[in-house]
């Protein structure tokens, strides 16, 4: 997705896609128009045409081809989490930092369609006063998280999804931080798929300014569940205004015996389904439109013109990424969860 956007604008010229099968590179280079492929992400980072990169390996592979990018002086769009782990985070910030090579993470959700920029826009302009509590529930099929745990069992419901609105709260929460967690989950269908994980978590995350937010993830819906991505509904609450927004897609349904294919998931089809829902975004009369569109387009147009990028920086992503890890934590253990975590 991310390497078709590249090539549709106007200013690349050059597309080099790299996979540790290199049979998956030749035929990605072959679908998207790519003119250098490999099975070596190195051998593609250092390619002299190459001054930017795009890193979408799986979940844990995240630092290595980052940190190699850095290194050469080029700069980074890398799939959320940063890493999966605070120590990794912070090999990428110092790096970046001290090389002065600009790294951004890619929660795209902040890009999925105007009404996220809009939240934060009414923030700006204190329209909402002081918010004082936020709420979350994002829900998704069985289906998809099998599909994202099979992959990589650490990028769980809450590390790989519920991470994204953790993203959004605190961007909307900009200068208050996260300091205490309390969450609390229930094992079910995931667990019977070979997967020890929580069917649903709830999360009660305190900020630094006593703003109360709550944070609701379930990637056990039935396999058929219409949504072919993220559920999900937002509420804001302030002293002089609330803002909800409700993203479940039941807006634009469809029933067809023919069946609609899952943009991630190869195989899979539904007859009902929610228009609209892909996570990453959906294709329309041979074009891609929604998150992943607007946000690579976004850092391109950031790159070659120096206008603002709302893309999470690795500071940003660390924080996320520690509130993430705090909740799983009280989850898992029970115990009310304060941040920092210990190193």
């Amino acid at each position: 997705m991310r390497a078709r956007q590249a090539l549709t604008h106007p200013s690349v010229n050059f597309v080099g896609v790299s996979d540790l099968v290199a049979g998956n590179a030749s035929a990605l280079a072959g679908k998207v128009g790519a003119q250098f492929h490999t099975a070596d992400n190195l051998e593609v980072i250092a390619r002299p045409e190459v001054n930017a990169v795009i890193v979408s390996t799986a979940e844990g592979e995240h630092m290595k081809p980052i940190l190699q990018a850095i290194e050469l002086g080029k700069p980074v769009l890398v799939e959320k989490p940063i890493a999966l782990s605070v120590a990794d985070a912070d090999r990428i910030i110092a790096a970046s930092e001290q090389a002065g090579v600009e790294v951004r993470v890619g929660y795209s959700r902040r890009f999925k369609d105007l009404r996220w920029m809009l939240a934060k826009e009414q923030i700006a302009q204190g329209r909402m006063g002081r918010v004082t509590g936020i709420s979350a529930r994002l829900f998704n099929n069985r289906a998809n998280g099998i599909a994202i745990m099979t992959r990589d069992r650490e990028a769980t419901p809450l590390v790989d999804a519920l991470t994204y609105y953790v993203d959004i709260v605190n961007w909307m929460l900009e200068g208050a931080r996260p300091v205490e967690i309390v969450a609390r989950g229930q094992k079910g269908v995931l667990k019977a798929a070979g997967f020890d994980v929580d069917d649903i978590n709830y999360a009660i995350i305190t900020y630094s300014d006593g703003t109360v937010v709550n944070l609701t993830v379930s990637y056990a819906l039935p396999e058929k569940y219409p949504a072919l991505g993220h559920a999900t509904r937002f509420e804001m609450l302030g002293t002089e205004g609330v803002l909800i927004i409700d993203d479940d897609h039941t807006d634009q349904i469809m029933y067809t015996n023919k069946g609609i294919p899952h943009v991630y998931l190869p195989g899979h089809e539904v007859n009902m389904v929610f228009l609209n829902s892909g996570t990453p975004g959906d294709w329309a009369l041979g074009e891609f439109y929604g998150a992943i569109a607007n946000e690579t387009r976004a850092w391109l147009d950031h790159l070659v013109t120096g206008k603002g990028c709302h893309l999470a920086t690795p500071r940003e992503a660390r924080t996320t990424l520690e509130t993430t890890l705090g909740i799983q934590l009280a989850a898992e253990t029970g115990k009310i969860i304060t941040l920092p975590l210990p190193g």
